[in-house]
């Protein structure tokens, strides 16, 4: 099985989990899915989220594949092989966590950790229609995680049930409150440009859960999305630049970080100037409602076939990938599929509302406890009332 590199049964609790292969545990490389790290030595401590996920009671059961050095959108690897989407099998699993989303869909964990700096979390879970949470930037801690030292990148949990996925970040996170006192009055709803199926898929989703709603938008969405990728491009590059002498980058990979090289200065400090400008204006709209609903994704996943054969998508991050830079939070969430394709709905909330943001996915699926898509006499349904 290609979602997971390698089983570990630690730890005794009922909840079973499952670590992309970017953090750290300790007894075991942190090959990041490449070939150009499997002579790792294996980590001497634990991660940081490794250590609380044990400590509150869950097992983990197993590391997860990964697009290669985490900087991908496809999930497609070459050399520790691409894991089957479960639900969508002729489809990619999304990148980069794609082990992670893939082994909480096919039922071998409740949980997956995974780590997203441009969607990374977010992207998988909608192509295989799970949860998906990137917390607030820090509220999880990154220790024993790569690469070292990011601005972008935060770790969370993929989980097929979203009171699963609540009870974990309870357990890792005291500050995380499974319940708000604020009741949610009105949602931000951003207009984008989106394939229609998806557009319309949310509607009706929007419409069963009877919250008053209102229509916004986020001028700054493609400059910010840009943005993000000049920061990636630089931090990956300082990260990894080493391994291009190794020779054993898969070709994707090593075309992204060699093109990464030219990052300049200068669009450095534009990005941080937009970084700085999209933050102010997310931050306005969400004084005035309670969440921002907009699409995970632009339009559906390629398939396998397309990714092996060389297309790349990192488009597909479009609207994930700003709420990386401003840091908000931000919950995937799978409604109905479309012709045997996945749809999900990406709810963003204030710096530090987590669980607000959580609150307002309940509310929007219509029930007190959620589970996701499911596999029912052949077809893909969510469940929702």
């Amino acid at each position: 099985m290609t979602a997971l590199t390698s089983l570990l049964n630690m730890g005794t609790g009922p909840g079973r989990v499952v670590v992309k292969d970017t953090i750290d545990i300790a007894g075991f490389p942190t090959c990041a899915g490449s070939a150009a790290l499997a002579e790792s030595l294996p980590a001497s401590t634990h991660a940081d989220i490794v250590s609380r996920t044990l400590n509150t009671g869950y097992r983990i059961v197993g590391k997860a594949n990964l697009h290669e050095l985490a900087y991908g959108m496809t999930g497609v690897n070459a050399w520790t092989g691409t894991p089957e989407n479960p639900l969508y099998p002729a489809l990619i699993p999304g990148g980069s966590s794609s082990g992670s989303a893939a082994a909480v869909a096919a039922g071998l964990a409740e949980i997956g950790i995974g780590t997203d700096t441009g969607g990374s979390i977010r992207v998988p879970a909608a192509c295989c229609g799970v949860y998906g949470l990137k917390p607030t930037f820090g509220r999880l801690s990154r220790q024993g995680v790569m690469p070292a030292v990011s601005s972008l990148d935060c770790v969370g949990p993929l989980a097929s049930d979203l009171m699963e996925l609540i009870a974990f970040m309870s357990a890792v996170d005291p500050t995380f409150e499974s319940e708000s006192a604020v009741p949610v009055t009105v949602l931000g709803c951003v207009g984008v440009d989106a394939e229609p199926a998806i557009l319309t898929g949310i509607e009706s989703q929007i419409r069963r859960s009877n919250l008053k709603r209102s229509d916004v938008v986020l001028p700054m969405m493609t400059e910010a999305f840009d943005a993000a990728m000049v920061v990636i491009n630089r931090e990956t590059y300082l990260a990894c630049e080493q391994l291009l002498a190794t020779g054993k980058l898969g070709g994707d990979v090593e075309t992204r970080l060699k093109a990464a090289a030219s990052t300049t200065d200068s669009e450095l400090r534009e990005a941080e100037q937009i970084r700085r400008a999209f933050t102010t204006q997310v931050d306005a709209l969400l004084e005035r409602h309670d969440a921002l609903v907009l699409p995970t994704l632009p339009h559906f996943p390629m398939t396998v076939q397309e990714a092996v054969s060389g297309r790349q998508d990192l488009g597909i991050s479009l609207f994930a990938r700003p709420f990386n830079l401003s840091g908000h939070p931000a919950l995937s969430i799978p409604l109905k599929p479309h012709q045997g394709l996945p749809v999900s709905l990406q709810v963003v909330g204030r710096r530090g509302d987590d669980a607000g943001i959580c609150k307002v996915g309940l509310q929007l699926m219509g029930r007190e406890s959620s589970a996701g898509v499911k596999q029912q006499t052949g077809e893909n349904h969510a469940t929702t009332d």
